[in-house]
């Protein structure tokens, strides 16, 4: 899988010379105020459920909380967050990857998932 070709990116620079730029908010806090459930975060209600509710069903642990899952299961959710920045004034959004490491995403037993949430 090859990442996307970014072009806007290239014209950073030039608008940080010319003006402040807005940076979006925490992310861990707008996940918390949708109050997803556990079925939620495995991706029940989102834009594929069937195929994600049903590739992470039978996992060992509880994965609410995984914030970092919800860019595979739950894009819609993490869209709508960023879109939300967006309409507020941002101008820079972060990816929604503060904990998508394998250590961090060993708690969970989904350290192998760490790249593809990385990706997503």
């Amino acid at each position: 899988m090859n990442p996307p070709t970014y072009t806007r990116a290239a014209a950073l620079p030039c608008i940080l010379r010319q003006r402040l730029v807005i940076l979006d908010g925490a992310m861990g806090t707008m996940i918390q105020r949708v109050k997803l459930s556990e079925a939620q975060y495995r991706g029940e209600g989102g834009p594929d459920a069937a195929a994600m509710t049903a590739r992470f069903a039978d996992l060992p642990k509880d994965v609410k909380g995984n914030n970092e899952l919800l860019s595979l299961t739950r894009p819609d959710v993490i869209g709508a967050i960023h879109e939300q920045y967006l309409a507020a004034g941002a101008d820079l959004i972060e990816t929604n990857t503060f904990g998508a490491t394998t250590i961090a995403q060993e708690d969970y037993a989904m350290a192998g998932l760490a790249r593809e949430m990385n990706l997503a």
